[in-house]
C-alpha cells in the first residue's frame, strides 16, 4: 500500500479544498493511504511542507495541490514557476516522488474551479511513480 503525504495550499480554498477531497478520493480508489495532510498558506509555501513530508520514513510520495489565479501583474507566473522548480528539487534531493497538482498560472477563478481534478491527478501520479520506482 502506498503511503502518501498531501500538501494543500489554502489560498483560493474554494478551489483547493475540493482538490484535496478529489485527492483523498483518488487515494482510496488506488488503495493508497494519506498518512498526513499539511495545509499551508499558499502555493509558494508548498515546497517546505513537501520537503518535511518527503523526509519521513512512513511517506512513500507527496502530492501537492493548489491553485494559482491570474491577477493584475505577472505575480502568478512567478509563484507557479518558483514552486514548480522548488518541488522538483525536493523530489530529486529526497529521492521521493513529489507530484504537482497545481493549476495555473494564467487562469481565472472560474477556470481554476474547472480544474479540481488536478487533486486526483496528483495522487494518481504519486502512486504511479511509487509503483514505477519500486
Amino acid at each position: 500500500m502506498t503511503r502518501l503525504g498531501l500538501v494543500v495550499a489554502q489560498y483560493n480554498s474554494a478551489v483547493t479544498e475540493p482538490m484535496a477531497a478529489a485527492a483523498r478520493d483518488a487515494a482510496g480508489e488506488r488503495g493508497a493511504t494519506i498518512h498526513e495532510t499539511l495545509p499551508v498558506p499558499g502555493v509558494y509555501d508548498t515546497p517546505l511542507a513537501a520537503d518535511r513530508l518527503a523526509r519521513r520514513s512512513d511517506i512513500d510520495a507527496v502530492a501537492v495541490v493548489g491553485a494559482v489565479v491570474t491577477g493584475d501583474t505577472d505575480h502568478d507566473r512567478v509563484i507557479a514557476d518558483a514552486a514548480a522548480a522548488a518541488l522538483t528539487d525536493v523530489s530529486l534531493d529526497r529521492d521521493v516522488p513529489v507530484t504537482f497538482g497545481v493549476s495555473g498560472p494564467g487562469q481565472s477563478g472560474a477556470e481554476a474551479r474547472e480544474r479540481i481534478d488536478k487533486g486526483a491527478e496528483a495522487v494518481n501520479a504519486a502512486v504511479d511513480m511509487v509503483e514505477t520506482l519500486q
